[in-house]
């Protein structure tokens, strides 16, 4: 009987740790490598719940008539104003700043933004990062441009998800290849990510299916469609005029 009741439980507590953390806690989620692939037109549009409860949200934009050069000049050196930024997203995107700008360089500066995502007001900090980070080498080369970032909240000290754009020179333009993995949470310091209870709780396989939800991901990728469109028309003219 005695032996029963242990057995009970140890099944109970093993159910509990598997509803709290998942059956994989520890699994990598980050496949940011998926969006270097050389073929164009087959990098998948989705959204999908992971085995951590995590959400990946993954968008294709076909971008005729653009580099990967432009792509890098718009980030690196021309997007400096709140007009610049709303002309990227005229109805979603309502104000910008930079924190730790320095011109031509995007590693080591924060985007502050404040866009609508869904029927909601975001107020966040984008803070790029060296590539090396999410693929263990940096991508960027001649044809590729390739930018990632940890996107946190404006106003409270916790980074709650991750980004890549790849952008890939094709023969009529470029494909960007953008990849979000939103509830990877983390307290943050500067731009140091810390250890925290409220980020290792946050980051359990209970919470973020708690708080992550579908919805979230499809106004995501809604946005992200939106946005990467209005600016594959808008770069080309607005390159060649600066560049002159």
């Amino acid at each position: 009987m005695k032996f029963r009741k242990l057995t009970g439980y140890s099944l109970l507590t093993l159910l509990i740790l598997i509803s709290v953390f998942g059956l994989q806690p520890f699994q990598q989620t980050i496949d940011a490598e998926e969006a270097l692939v050389k073929q164009t037109g087959v990098y998948a549009n989705e959204i999908r719940r992971l085995s951590d409860a995590s959400y990946l949200v993954a968008v294709r934009t076909p971008m005729l008539e653009v580099t990967a050069d432009m792509l890098r000049w718009w980030f690196s050196d021309f997007m400096q104003t709140t007009e610049h930024y709303q002309w990227w997203h005229p109805k979603d995107h309502v104000w910008m700043d930079w924190e730790n700008k320095e011109p031509g360089k995007i590693i080591g500066a924060s985007h502050l933004v404040h866009e609508y995502i869904g029927g909601d007001l975001s107020k966040l900090r984008i803070q790029f990062v060296n590539p090396i980070e999410f693929f263990d080498y940096d991508p960027n080369n001649e044809d590729t441009f390739v930018v990632c970032a940890r996107i946190g909240l404006l106003n409270e000290e916790m980074n709650i998800a991750k980004m890549c754009h790849v952008v890939r020179n094709t023969l009529n333009g470029a494909e960007m290849r953008s990849r979000f993995w939103l509830g990877h949470v983390a307290k943050r310091e500067g731009n140091s990510t810390v250890s925290s209870l409220k980020g290792f709780i946050g980051n359990t396989f209970l919470i973020r299916l708690l708080a992550v939800n579908k919805q979230s991901a499809k106004d995501l990728r809604r946005h992200a469609e939106e946005e990467m469109k209005y600016l594959a028309a808008l770069i080309p003219a607005l390159y060649g005029s600066n560049r002159l």
